[in-house]
């Protein structure tokens, strides 16, 4: 029995022609974020040279749980972490709204996605910084003191 090299095998099922963009198979994934929480601080616009200008907040998320032997007993301590986001939204319309009517302290839900980036500081220490880009935020209160009660 004549057997094929592996080679010519997977060159039947893998194509490689740089010429038509049809050609290529692309994966669909998913890189979407889902918030609610309340401002941490009031939104500052910046714009770096030859860029578009972004808005920038802060954002609080609460996860609270019960310690103890058993969820169903109301005995044992209640636990809280707060995790800190960076919030950036650079749609022009969103951004400006965002900019002119988000306040410390307002509950707001954000839809976006989760964004890995590095950048050199102050004193030429690399960092890395993990932003959330918005594509959409809903206003659920203006942070007024009756609405944290």
């Amino acid at each position: 029995m004549w057997r094929r090299p592996a080679w010519q095998v997977l060159r039947q099922f893998v194509r490689h022609d740089s010429d038509t963009v049809t050609s290529l198979v692309l994966e669909r994934s998913i890189n979407r974020v889902q918030l609610l929480g309340r401002v941490g601080q009031d939104p500052i616009m910046r714009q770096v040279e030859g860029k578009n200008p972004v808005t920038i907040f802060s954002l609080a998320t609460n996860e609270m749980w019960r310690t103890g032997d058993s969820e169903v007993s109301q005995g044992g301590d209640i636990s809280q972490k707060t995790t800190w986001h960076r919030i950036s939204v650079f749609r022009p319309g969103l951004r400006d709204v965002t900019y002119q009517y988000v306040r410390k302290g307002a509950r707001i839900f954000v839809e976006g996605k989760i964004d890995y980036g590095e950048y050199t500081d102050k004193n030429n220490v690399r960092r890395q910084a993990t932003t959330i880009i918005a594509d959409n935020v809903i206003f659920l209160s203006d942070g007024s003191v009756r609405d944290k009660v």
